[in-house]
């Protein structure tokens, strides 16, 4: 049984150096993560990090947040994907690196050499030891640790991504998100095998997406910010697609402000992965859900 007790609690010094281990998806192939992101009535909810999970100490889209919360429970991370000035991928929400890094300026501005010299700031604006990282070393790590939803930025090629998907042989674990039907095609059109996270909130939206032939099983349905419409999500559990519920915002703030079983009420209202601001204290709460109702997959150590 999926346990959050079960995992690793390190303190901030144990994470000084982002380690090897920590196996916690099984996945031997893609096609174990079409089953794995296939409804059924058995399947196990998660959280999904929004921007790694950032914390005090902790910063958004860094290697050492994502061990940070990978080592308490089974996770998604969501992660940003921007473009430096001599074409590498690196992880970056913001245009500029001012917000969230020692440095200044636009990040395509930028080598990659130089981005490596500044330091990340945690969500209170404090510098820590971390540093940006790159996409391949991060996929690289993340391979058995975590699923990867991949937000990739205006002015980055889809092509770059995969082929950084393809060098780290991370088909198993990544998911590349998507804003349009457009989207969605271009990406399955170059790469037919991985998984696509579409934005569908209606029915018509679903069907754009099958008329421009993206199939239902290598889809994952973001269903929007706000409380979940039932109609929509039965119809995409009927075609066997999960449905992401994004909490960060407004849902994330009823439930510090009600109690984090709300989002065990999230998941019964129809969501299967939680978007979210607060994934500790989500995966709390669905944790809780999953021994209730004694769920469990082969595909979670």
């Amino acid at each position: 049984m999926l346990s959050i007790g079960c995992f690793r609690s390190n303190s901030a010094s144990d994470l000084t150096t982002v380690s090897n281990h920590n196996q916690v998806f099984n996945f031997q192939d893609v096609e174990d993560l079409y089953r794995f992101l296939t409804y059924s009535e058995k399947r196990v909810p998660l959280v999904s990090a929004h921007r790694g999970g950032p914390d005090i100490g902790y910063p958004e889209n860094a290697l050492e947040t994502f061990q940070r919360i990978a080592y308490k429970t089974p996770a998604i991370i969501e992660c940003d994907i921007a473009l430096t000035k001599d074409s590498v991928l690196v992880l970056m929400h913001d245009e500029t690196v001012d917000r969230t890094t020692t440095g200044k300026g636009r990040v395509r501005n930028h080598t990659y050499q130089e981005l490596k010299s500044l330091y990340l700031k945690d969500k209170a604006g404090d510098v820590t030891n971390f540093r940006i990282p790159t996409l391949e070393e991060t996929l690289s790590w993340g391979i058995g640790k975590v699923i990867f939803t991949l937000d990739v930025k205006r002015e980055v090629p889809y092509h770059m991504v995969i082929d950084a998907i393809r060098n780290t042989k991370a088909e198993a674990y990544s998911v590349i998100i998507t804003y349009s039907a457009d989207q969605a095609a271009v990406v399955h059109n170059l790469a037919p095998d991985l998984m696509i996270s579409a934005s569908i909130k209606s029915t018509e939206d679903l069907l754009r997406l099958n008329d421009r032939d993206v199939p239902d099983t290598r889809l994952v349905a973001f269903v929007g910010t706000s409380e979940v419409d039932r109609q929509v999500t039965d119809l995409l559990h009927q075609h066997g697609i999960l449905c992401i519920l994004g909490t960060i915002g407004n849902l994330d703030r009823q439930a510090k402000q009600n109690g984090d079983q709300v989002y065990a009420d999230y998941i019964e209202n129809g969501a299967d992965i939680l978007s979210t601001d607060r994934p500790l204290q989500a995966a709390k709460a669905l944790d809780f859900y999953i021994r209730k109702r004694d769920l469990s997959s082969p595909y979670i150590n």
